[in-house]
């Protein structure tokens, strides 16, 4: 792999310590070469047929797509088969230690093939915009809603205080009372909108960082590392499609509307009204229009592979599953 700041040649530091500054990276020997290694390894019969990217380009490639090893970790060889009862690559070695019952054993390379052309990709780029969407029309319809609340509040306080116009110094503790009930309820509302809000901009930040992430994994990624990163793109795409279904199907988007009754004692003030009003929140049916998902989307695009170096990728731990952000959503009160 390569170190932070200048790349060394790996033969090179390995042969004789030194550091030279490498400018290839060869993806199936998984080695960084300089400049004369380089020329060795292409003109040798073992390795002239590997592939090879530029430092530059290998360092394009998404984090967690650095981690993904096409060795058996165990073994140190080279994957060359997958087994479809387990759902993994393996090595010849593999076969002998962990998979002498298993029956399906195919090429990797006949599940890895084409799979940059394959209708995965296709279909998870077009999830990732489709809740990039959903969540971008979220949070405007949010900040749209704490809008109008704000108006609502400000048109409740000018009612109040125009009528405070027509009364003596009486109401003035009353008039003070249900400014402050007025303050509370939409404090109290502001506040949760405001985390939710938080919680929304987060997930669409994180979804922001995984289409980047996506489309250099589309450029620079190789077969084996494409297989395993649309595997975890489309798990993270269904959490985050499934946590906009969950607020869909909740009472997250009902819009509470604060409104100001006058009480109509006032006409009696001096006698009978103990109180200035009160504030009221009435909920309607949201009017956000979000795009349907896919129906298929849950299912498996690509074969699973998992346990690839036992490597968990940072930017899927990074990403909140729908569990993981719907765990605060109870004390969140929505528009």
């Amino acid at each position: 792999m390569a170190s932070s700041g200048r790349d060394h040649c790996t033969l090179c530091y390995d042969d004789d310590g030194s550091s030279r500054e490498a400018v290839t990276w060869c993806t199936e020997c998984e080695v960084l070469l300089c400049t004369g290694c380089e020329k060795h390894h292409t003109k040798s019969k073992a390795s002239k047929d590997h592939k090879t990217m530029s430092t530059k380009d290998y360092h394009n490639l998404p984090k967690f797509m650095l981690e993904i090893s096409s060795q058996c970790r165990d073994h140190k060889k080279k994957f060359e088969l997958y087994c479809s009862f387990h759902a993994c690559p393996c090595s010849v070695q593999c076969i002998t230690d962990k998979h002498k019952k298993c029956q399906d054993l195919k090429p990797l390379s006949d599940i890895l093939k084409q799979v940059k052309s394959s209708a995965s990709v296709q279909l998870l780029e077009k999830d990732l915009k489709n809740v990039k969407e959903n969540l971008e029309e979220i949070i405007k319809y949010l900040i749209s809603r704490m809008n109008t609340s704000n108006s609502q509040k400000t048109k409740a306080a000018e009612q109040i205080r125009s009528m405070r116009k027509l009364i003596d110094d009486f109401l003035n503790k009353l008039e003070q009372k249900i400014l402050d009930d007025l303050e509370s309820k939409h404090s109290q509302l502001k506040s949760k909108m405001n985390t939710f809000l938080h919680q929304l901009k987060t997930q669409a930040d994180q979804i922001s960082q995984l289409q980047s992430e996506f489309s250099k994994m589309t450029q620079y990624a190789t077969d084996l590392q494409m297989h395993v990163g649309l595997r975890e793109i489309e798990k993270t795409t269904s959490q985050a499609a499934k946590y906009i279904d969950e607020l869909k199907s909740g009472d997250q988007f009902e819009e509470k509307n604060m409104e100001v009754f006058i009480s109509s004692d006032l006409q009696s003030i001096s006698k009978v009204v103990k109180s200035f009003g009160d504030i009221n929140i009435n909920i309607n049916q949201s009017t956000l229009r979000l795009n349907a998902r896919r129906k298929d989307q849950a299912q498996n695009l690509v074969p699973t592979v998992p346990r690839i170096e036992d490597s968990k990728p940072y930017l899927f731990r990074a990403l909140k599953t729908s569990e993981d952000v719907k765990s605060p959503l109870p004390s969140v009160c929505m528009l």
